[in-house]
């Protein structure tokens, strides 16, 4: 049996009523089963929504980016193969799995191992800025081999999408179109890493989302 291809599909949209229903109703016609839908973002006019979607095998996702876009105020951000599982209250049961797991180490390694899934990125590294340097405490298991050797934005204080482009990113993140984000993990100098490769960029929704999370997290841990 051929495995059915599911893919996160982000879209910027008309806050308008009507306007996600008649995007579901395209992308039913392109042969797209909508499994779950988030509000990632919404403000004056706009919303922007993740949709989790299934295309029959042998479908071609492009065919969502056409079917959305011909609608009047839907613009397609990003679309990129999901593997997460589906479940509703992920970040409780982020929370109850750090605080269940024995000892920091174990904690934080449980942190970057489900992060991903939970803030919808492709990897997650704890690092910590030492009087030697950079250092990665833990990483989750799609984290780059390649490490920054700088990391000029530590200390940190709060959560922030980071510049990708800046010299202190390594090529190969370059190369691979890497959007950041960090956000401090109990101490200015100790912060929670997200990367993205190919985008999207960081709504400030996220980043908020990301330092609440932190914050629940590093009083665990504390």
């Amino acid at each position: 049996m051929l495995a059915v291809p599911t893919y996160l599909l982000r879209v910027e949209l008309e806050d308008r009523p009507g306007s996600l229903g008649s995007l579901a109703v395209a992308l039913g016609t392109a042969g797209a089963d909508i499994l779950s839908l988030d509000v990632v973002e919404r403000a004056a006019g706009y919303a922007v929504d993740d949709l989790v979607v299934e295309l029959a095998p042998g479908a071609m996702p492009d065919m969502l980016i056409t079917a959305a876009e011909q609608l009047k105020g839907v613009y397609v951000d990003s679309i990129r193969p999901h593997t997460g599982l589906l479940e509703a209250h992920r970040e409780l049961e982020l929370i109850d799995h750090v605080a269940a797991a024995d000892g920091r180490q174990a904690r934080l390694q449980v942190l970057v191992d489900e992060a991903p899934r939970v803030l919808r990125v492709g990897w997650c590294t704890v690092t910590a800025l030492t009087d030697s340097g950079p250092r990665r405490v833990v990483g989750s298991a799609g984290a780059p081999e390649t490490l920054a050797a700088e990391t000029p934005w530590l200390p940190i204080e709060r959560p922030v999408a980071l510049d990708d482009a800046a010299a202190w990113v390594p090529q190969v993140w370059r190369d691979m179109d890497t959007t950041l984000a960090a956000a401090p993990l109990g101490d200015v100098h100790t912060a929670v890493v997200l990367g993205r490769p190919g985008g999207p960029a960081f709504r400030p929704s996220e980043v908020a989302r990301l330092g609440y999370l932190t914050g629940i997290i590093a009083t665990i841990i504390r």
